[in-house]
């Protein structure tokens, strides 16, 4: 579990990021971390980008329905005209944020303000997804969160999309990804099929064969 890292004399600021791929409790430790800090008495303020409304406009919400208040911003420039005499910067869903954020980030770092951001390391093709990677470079302190494969048990780190759409950026949940290991996102939709009635996956293959 993270603790907050004590500092003698003047406090400076820093970078934690929070990573992993979908159900693994990015969110979740964020929340976590934000309360402790409102709980140190420290002015915190919450951010994720306006895309993100899969469960609310205005608030960073888990998968498992805790929630803390947030402000939704479509550009992280943005962090810097709302962060005056903020202590704690959380950031939620942060590979949707643009190219700008890992610098918008070490700017406030040099501010003395402490920032908190949570993201998905990888897209559902397994590449680094958006901003991350860079933001990942200039943290001072990472934490790395796994899922559990639906499919065999193990750690999951990927992403496993359920549906065709080729596009980066799908907002879904259970209905839309699967967390899986490495093993099982690499067998693709073969898992799929094992999952099916006996006469569908024979149904599905006739089919495949006669496309």
């Amino acid at each position: 579990m993270f603790l907050e890292p004590h500092f003698k004399g003047q406090r400076s600021g820093w970078i934690e990021v929070i990573c992993g791929s979908m159900f693994s409790g990015k969110t979740e430790e964020l929340i976590r971390r934000l309360k402790r800090a409102k709980i140190a008495n420290q002015r915190v303020e919450i951010f994720k980008p306006k895309i993100d409304t899969r469960y609310d406009e205005a608030k960073v919400v888990s998968h498992d329905a805790n929630f803390i208040l947030s402000s939704p911003i479509e550009h992280s420039s943005k962090l810097l005209e709302l962060a005056e005499g903020v202590n704690v910067i959380g950031i939620d869903e942060a590979q949707f944020f643009d190219a700008e954020l890992p610098d918008n980030c070490q700017r406030l770092a040099l501010r003395g303000i402490r920032i908190i951001a949570a993201g998905l390391d990888m897209d559902f093709r397994g590449k680094p997804f958006g901003p991350m990677p860079n933001l990942l470079a200039v943290a001072e302190y990472i934490t790395k969160v796994h899922a559990i494969c639906q499919h065999c048990g193990n750690l999951a780190t990927h992403s496993y999309r359920l549906s065709n759409n080729p596009d980066t950026v799908v907002l879904g949940e259970k209905d839309t990804y699967e967390a899986r290991c490495r093993t099982c996102y690499h067998m693709g939709n073969i898992l799929d099929l094992r999952a099916q009635p006996e006469g569908k996956q024979k149904g599905e293959a006739k089919e495949r064969k006669l496309a």
